[in-house]
């Protein structure tokens, strides 16, 4: 029996289906996801495999997650979506899109791109394998011992929402942290040389990161050749996190168009 991904639906209207980055979870698109309702939309908060309350796997890669997208979208009997996705999320829309065109409408990919990345998250997966959750009571504990590997205050506690009760005095992830920590090569990889996906799609990407510059879009256009680029102010990577509104007013203004 296939399994279906796990998620959250608001609104009704036209489908918009939402993916989360790497670590992360639907729950990160709440507030954003209220707000696409409320403008006309059936939003979909879409937890990724080996992520949130989606199902676990020993298999990862984006040819998966992209048919875990196109199971999703069958389940739910959806055809022609709008899709938004951020990081890891971003790199799975772009596979689907270019695996299933006919089911993509147009997409936003919030900072990333079709290129290779090398892997970069060994800090963070190293100080999540180091909390003993056997002997951690309590959130503040976890954000101390964290703190030893990841100074930024905002990054602990976006990979501490993912802590939750399992049973009464055991804490666990929410992401399959075992398999994830054995693929990452696989978050950074490019997708395939030749694929191609002739929608619209807009690139959104933060000023203050380094996933996307400016000038790389004529590059991108050889796999989206109707690609445009905008750029959220006082925005890192986390941009639909850090300028809300602005992502909000930009990705609205692609989504009417």
């Amino acid at each position: 029996m296939t399994e279906i991904l796990h998620s959250k639906i608001l609104g009704t209207g036209t489908p918009l289906l939402i993916l989360h980055g790497f670590l992360g979870m639907s729950d990160n698109w709440k507030t954003l996801g209220n707000q696409y309702a409320e403008e006309g939309f059936e939003v979909h908060l879409i937890d990724q495999r080996n992520h949130g309350k989606s199902f676990w796997s020993d298999d990862f890669d984006y040819d998966l997650l992209s048919e875990d997208l196109k199971n999703y979208l069958e389940a739910h009997q959806l055809e022609n979506a709008i899709i938004i996705g951020h990081s890891m999320g971003g790199k799975t829309a772009m596979q689907f899109a270019c695996s299933y065109p006919t089911l993509v409408k147009k997409m936003i990919i919030a900072d990333i791109g079709p290129k290779f990345y090398p892997p970069h998250h060994q800090t963070i997966i190293d100080g999540l394998n180091a909390l003993n959750l056997n002997e951690i009571k309590s959130r503040n504990e976890a954000d101390s011992e964290l703190g030893k590997y990841i100074t930024d205050f905002g990054t602990r506690q976006f990979l501490l929402k993912n802590l939750y009760w399992v049973e009464k005095g055991q804490l666990g992830f929410r992401f399959n942290l075992k398999v994830l920590s054995k693929k990452m090569n696989e978050i950074g990889e490019n997708i395939g040389a030749t694929d191609f996906y002739n929608g619209p799609v807009l690139f959104l990407r933060g000023d203050r990161s380094e996933y996307i510059m400016p000038n790389e879009i004529s590059e991108f256009r050889k796999h989206f050749p109707a690609a445009e680029m905008e750029t959220i102010d006082n925005a890192g990577h986390w941009l639909h996190a850090e300028n809300p509104k602005q992502f909000f007013e930009k990705s609205m203004v692609f989504l009417k168009s």
